[in-house]
């Protein structure tokens, strides 16, 4: 069995957890937490949950450690920081921050031979190796990713971590005109502005600045500035009523050409539409950790993406299995 660590224990680590207790070749060894243990109630019997200043002691005991905190200050730290101890794997998905933290934790892994897969989940991840297949498959053509109508986490994440923000969920909503001119075939040129709008429920600690709270969250660098966006503050029973869910989903297009005169035009669209955004990249991770352990039987180390993955280190079926039921 491979023994899984969750490292946090919020809406990532709980969707972990439900994901671990699903696979039949997983087992759930700790859950870590830099709060009190005796505060965090996990569903899981007879699993201890540890402090984060005791890890060290179980870096002999973890097979994969799963990394659940948020991408805007998180995951840069902790990433490298535990893969000096254990195989690790993490959804870092602030896009343009990719190549910076693929070399910070290709260099830490390396000291110690782990292998630390970065990026995992649904974009980036799911949606990259589809980005990847259709620009193969069409050189000549354009693509086209949008995301929503959905909760993002990490975004959601972003705003809370704002002075003076209680609470907040952020909404990722595609823009439908630039949506149905993409499915139609018709190559529109579209900036970041064109293709979403981000709406933001926040709820204010007592004496909050709304106006700045406001300003810093629409020139967040990465996440708001090159987007429009609408703000609303509500008090906390409108959010807990309204804001509860954590749906999303998705679309990526690649719109290409074939023929001697470019006269054949192809459409590849794949799309996914999740009640749990949380549960679903979770699930994703999971299918991961199973190829982190792999590879590193394998002898391999240092960092990965889901593009360095072969699709069969995914699965618990044999090649066997693989080739006679989905080939």
């Amino acid at each position: 069995m491979i023994q899984i660590g969750i490292l946090g224990y919020g809406n990532l680590g709980k969707g972990t957890e439900i994901a671990v207790a699903q696979a039949p070749d997983m087992e759930l060894a700790a859950v870590f937490t830099r709060r009190n243990p005796d505060s965090v109630k996990i569903l899981t019997p007879n699993v201890p949950v540890v402090n984060v200043s005791d890890m060290e002691n179980w870096k002999d005991k973890i097979d994969v450690l799963i990394i659940c905190g948020g991408s805007a200050t998180d995951l840069p730290v902790q990433t490298p920081q535990y893969a000096k101890l254990f195989n690790v794997i993490d959804s870092f998905d602030t896009h343009a921050k990719i190549p910076e933290h693929f070399a910070n934790v290709d260099a830490a892994a390396k000291e110690t031979n782990h292998i630390g897969m970065i990026s995992v989940g649904w974009d980036p991840g799911l949606f990259s190796l589809n980005r990847v297949y259709a620009n193969a498959i069409l050189p000549d053509g354009k693509d086209y990713t949008f995301w929503g109508k959905g909760v993002s986490q990490g975004h959601s994440d972003a705003v809370r971590r704002i002075k003076g923000v209680k609470n907040a969920k952020q909404y990722t909503i595609p823009i439908e005109e630039a949506l149905e001119a993409v499915r139609s075939g018709k190559n529109p040129e579209l900036s970041t502005r064109d293709k979403h709008l981000r709406e933001c429920f926040v709820v204010l600690e007592d004496g909050a600045d709304a106006q700045q709270v406001e300003k810093e969250i629409k020139e967040m660098p990465n996440y708001f500035a090159d987007y429009n966006t609408i703000v609303h503050f509500i008090d906390e029973e409108e959010f807990m009523q309204h804001h509860s869910g954590m749906a999303h989903g998705g679309f990526v297009f690649r719109s290409g050409r074939t023929g001697v005169n470019k006269e054949h035009q192809h459409i590849i669209e794949y799309s996914i539409k999740l009640d749990s955004n949380p549960e679903f990249t979770t699930s994703v991770l999971i299918a991961y950790a199973r190829a982190v352990k792999r590879m590193h039987d394998e002898g391999q180390c240092g960092c990965k993406t889901v593009l360095d993955v072969p699709p069969a280190y995914l699965c618990t079926q044999s090649a066997d299995e693989l080739r006679a039921h989905f080939l």
